[in-house]
């Protein structure tokens, strides 16, 4: 299965304004194939899933280095279920401590990369993901009213 069958909206919450990572990201998932739409800077966790759904896309991944990852990523996951969207894989990147993991990983984030990620990783965890999950899901194939 190809990147291209997929869309990914990569984000980042909150007021961090750093945001080399997540190009980076964008556009290694872009050169393995995947359509990659970047919301940009300082997305509120509304905006943020408003896109995901609107866009249909597959996955969200979270960009956060602002230190509010235990409050934006929850409410992410929390507002992706409220809008019947809880079938959107959420992965999130950044300085996240260690013993930040395990309850981000309870509230919904599916994986965490750290600093020092290569880029190749990400692009495996989502192929696989992503092709485990589909089970005869493809894009576009949610039917919102």
């Amino acid at each position: 299965m190809t990147g291209s069958q997929h869309r990914i909206l990569i984000a980042k919450p909150g007021l961090d304004g750093h945001d080399r990572g997540a190009k980076i990201i964008a556009r290694a998932l872009r050169d393995a194939g995947f359509e990659v739409i970047y919301s940009g800077l300082r997305q509120t966790p509304e905006q943020i899933v408003a896109a995901a759904i609107q866009e249909d896309v597959r996955a969200v991944g979270l960009s956060i280095l602002s230190g509010a990852h235990n409050v934006l990523l929850p409410e992410i996951t929390d507002l992706l279920a409220k809008n019947e969207a809880s079938e959107i894989l959420v992965f999130a990147g950044g300085i996240i401590p260690e013993q930040d993991i395990q309850p981000l990983q309870e509230s919904g984030i599916d994986k965490i990369f750290l600093p020092g990620t290569v880029t190749g990783d990400v692009v495996a965890y989502l192929h696989e993901r992503l092709s485990a999950a589909a089970g005869g899901d493809t894009a576009g194939s949610r039917h919102r009213e």
